[in-house]
């Protein structure tokens, strides 16, 4: 899977909020769901690369289809 390096955490936040998904509760980490699926996001600047492959592949999304909401 190609890696996203780079990506703050806010940035993610919004990019999966267009894909349906919207935050369920915040503290270290940003939980969100959209019904059928639960995602960690961890607050940090910026997101470790392979960390953040594996939320988008959790979130059923592609890498480039990610990339098309940020």
């Amino acid at each position: 899977m190609p890696r996203l390096p780079g990506i703050n955490h806010l940035e993610a936040v919004r990019a999966l909020e267009k894909a349906g998904f919207r935050v369920a509760r915040q503290g270290k980490h940003v939980v969100m769901t959209d019904g059928a699926r639960i995602l960690t996001i961890p607050r940090q600047n910026p997101i470790n690369a392979f960390t953040m492959g594996g939320i988008v592949r959790d979130a059923g999304l592609t890498v480039d289809a990610f990339r098309r909401l940020l």
